[in-house]
């Protein structure tokens, strides 16, 4: 498993987020889902970079300003 730091635009705003998951794919995939559910309904995703990649092991976390 992995941790996925993320930044996804959004019509005119960018998001940041974190998802755990097995693969690239399977990761963007699931960031979908979740700017869905945060933002309730079909969002305007216009681009989701993967910014870095980090093995989920105990203590592994990412610092966000």
């Amino acid at each position: 498993m992995y941790l996925y730091k993320l930044e996804a635009t959004i019509g005119e705003r960018v998001v940041t987020l974190i998802v755990m998951g097995d693969s690239d794919v399977e990761v963007l995939e699931k960031a979908e889902v979740h700017i869905e559910k945060h933002f309730v309904g079909k969002q305007d995703v216009r681009e989701i970079v993967l910014l870095e990649k980090r093995r989920a092991v105990k203590g592994a976390a990412y610092v966000i300003e």
